[in-house]
C-alpha cells in the first residue's frame, strides 16, 4: 500500500492523457522539430540570409517550416517560442491549426533562459520557474499539449560541478511537476553540451551518467510520472577538438549510457542535434537502433539539423520557398527512416562539420 505522504504521479484528471500524448509524440518514425528559438537567436540565423530581425520575418520563417507538405508523415511534434504560439499563416490560420491538421502535436518552450551561477567556472542554471503553473495553464488552453526546458552542463576541469548538477537537477523536476499538474508534458533536456576540447568519449559519458542519475532522482522525488515525460538528452560524443568518433561508437556508449541510467517507463528519448552536422546527426541515430532490449523509443528532437539548410536554401526568397520546404521533408524523412534503421542515402545534405554553439545568457531573447 503505498504512504499516505507520498505526492501521486499526476493528477487523475491528467495522467492518462499525459501518457497518450508522450506515447503519441514518441512513436515509430516520427520525431520532433525543434523550432523554439527566441527572437534573437532566430534573428542571428536570419542575418546569415541577410534578413532583419523583424516580427514579419521571423513569422515567414516559421511559416515555411509548419507549412511543408507531407512533413507530418515524419514530425510527430513541434516545438515552439512563445510569441510564434499566437501567430498564424499569411492567409489567416493559426499555426497551432496547421500543425493539428498534419498531425503535429504543438509544444512550448517555457523556460526564460540561462544565468550564471555564482561561484563556478561559467556554468549556468535554468531561469522561469516564477509564474510557470499559471503560463502552463494558459498554453494548454490554447492547445498545446508538450512543453521544454533546457538545462545545459559543460564538461570541463571541474565541471560539470555538483552544484550545477543539484540546480539544474532541481529546476527540471520542478519544471516537470509544474507541467504534469497543467496537463503539458514536459521534455526534459539534461544536455551535457558538446563543447572545446578534446575530452573523451568515455569522459562524456561518465558524466552524462552522473547527470541523468541526478535528474532521475530529483523526478522521482517531486513525485513526476515518467510514463509522462520525454527525455532530450546529448548523444555521448567526445569534445570538438577530439577526433570524430563512427556511429557504431557513438552509439555504443550512448546506449550503455541510457540503459545505465534511464528508467523503462520514459517511453522516448528524443536525442539533440547539438553540433553535429545533418548527416552526423542522421547516421549516429541509425546506428542507434542497432542495439536490442531497449525500452525507450530512441528518436530525435533536431532543431538546426533540420532548419539550417532549409534556411540557406530559402534565402528570404519567396521564390524559393517550395525547395525550402522540399529539404526539410527530405531531411525529416531521412532522420524517421534512421529512426527505424532503414536509411539507406545518400543523405539529403552530406558532409558538414561539427559547430560550437554559442551558450546566450540572460533571458529568452524577447
Amino acid at each position: 500500500m503505498a504512504s499516505q505522504h507520498m505526492r501521486p504521479h499526476a493528477s487523475l484528471q491528467h495522467a492518462s492523457e499525459l501518457a497518450y500524448t508522450a506515447k503519441r509524440v514518441a512513436r515509430r518514425g516520427r520525431g520532433i522539430l525543434a523550432s523554439d528559438e527566441s527572437n534573437a537567436t532566430t534573428g542571428k540565423r536570419l542575418a546569415t540570409i541577410g534578413l532583419d530581425n523583424t516580427e514579419e520575418n521571423r513569422r515567414q520563417w516559421r511559416e515555411l517550416l509548419y507549412t511543408a507538405p507531407g512533413l507530418g508523415k515524419y514530425i510527430s511534434g513541434s516545438i515552439l517560442f512563445e510569441d510564434t504560439l499566437h501567430q498564424s499563416t499569411t492567409d489567416g490560420r493559426s499555426f497551432l491549426s496547421v500543425l493539428e491538421k498534419q498531425d503535429i502535436v504543438v509544444g512550448i518552450k517555457v523556460d526564460s533562459g540561462l544565468q550564471p551561477i555564482a561561484g563556478t567556472d561559467g556554468e549556468t542554471a535554468t531561469q522561469g520557474l516564477d509564474g510557470l503553473s499559471e503560463r502552463c495553464a494558459e498554453f494548454y488552453k490554447m492547445g498545446a499539449r508538450f512543453a521544454k526546458w533546457r538545462a545545459v552542463l559543460k564538461v570541463g576541469d571541474g565541471c560539470p560541478s555538483s552544484t550545477a548538477i543539484l540546480e539544474n537537477a532541481h529546476g527540471l523536476a520542478r519544471y516537470a511537476q509544474i507541467c504534469q499538474d497543467n496537463g503539458l508534458v514536459p521534455i526534459v533536456e539534461p544536455e551535457v553540451t558538446l563543447g572545446p576540447g578534446d575530452y573523451s568519449i568515455e569522459r562524456t559519458a561518465y558524466e552524462s551518467e552522473k547527470v541523468y542519475s541526478h535528474v532521475f532522482r530529483l523526478l522521482n522525488e517531486y513525485g513526476v510520472m515518467l510514463e509522462g515525460i520525454l527525455l532530450k538528452p546529448n548523444m555521448i560524443l567526445p569534445g570538438l577538438d577530439a577526433p570524430v568518433p563512427s556511429p557504431d561508437e557513438v552509439a555504443e556508449y550512448t546506449v550503455r549510457t541510457m540503459k545505465r541510467t534511464i528508467p523503462a517507463a520514459v517511453p522516448g528519448i528524443h536525442f539533440l542535434s547539438g553540433g553535429m552536422s545533418e548527416e552526423e546527426a542522421t547516421l549516429n541515430l541509425q546506428a542507434l537502433q542497432g542495439y536490442e532490449g531497449c525500452p525507450w523509443s530512441l528518436t530525435f528532437s533536431y532543431g538546426r539539423a533540420l532548419q539550417n539548410a532549409t534556411l540557406n536554401t530559402w534565402a528570404g526568397k519567396p521564390e524559393n520557398v517550395k525547395a525550402a520546404q522540399d529539404i526539410l521533408v527530405a531531411l525529416a524523412k531521412a532522420n524517421s527512416e534512421a529512426q527505424l534503421g532503414e536509411f539507406k542515402g545518400p543523405h539529403p545534405v552530406p558532409g558538414g562539420g561539427r559547430i560550437l554553439q554559442a551558450l546566450r545568457l540572460g533571458g529568452a531573447g524577447k
